[in-house]
């Protein structure tokens, strides 16, 4: 999930003036949970690319809403050691923001390729209009 560390560590801030945008970074971290529930903060901060406390404010805020829920691992010898499981509603709006998620993404593709196409024609007309050679100079 290391993948997605540099788009999170590099839109977080902008997270709380774009709502989509911090939607994706709730879903990114409900997706990383769904994965791996057992997993500490510390553990997630590192695998997003987030501050400790960045992850702890989104956590907070997913067990808020309630698409959270933490619970003790019976007979763990380490009694602060939680699961983060997701919880009906968190797997109902986990399904919604996939879909918003893909959809962006998409969007995003699409434009991406028309930008490569128009570099790749236009570095090819640079090229083609340079001299061939510069063999015949004195």
């Amino acid at each position: 999930m290391t993948a997605i560390a540099p788009f999170i560590a590099a839109n977080v801030d902008a997270a709380a003036a774009d709502p989509a945008l911090h939607l994706e970074i709730h879903f990114k971290v409900m997706r990383l949970l769904q994965d791996k529930p057992d997993m500490s903060q510390r553990q997630m901060a590192k695998a997003l690319g987030l501050s400790l406390g960045k992850t702890n404010y989104c956590v907070q805020a997913l067990l808020a809403k309630g698409w959270l829920k933490l619970q003790n691992f019976s007979g763990n010898t380490n009694k602060q050691a939680y699961a983060y499981l997701l919880t009906p509603e968190g797997i109902a709006n986990k399904a919604q923001l996939t879909t918003r998620f893909l959809q962006r993404k998409q969007q995003e593709y699409v434009l991406l390729k028309a930008e490569i196409e128009a570099l790749q024609r236009e570095a090819s007309a640079t090229l083609q209009s340079q001299p061939k050679s510069h063999a015949n100079l004195p």
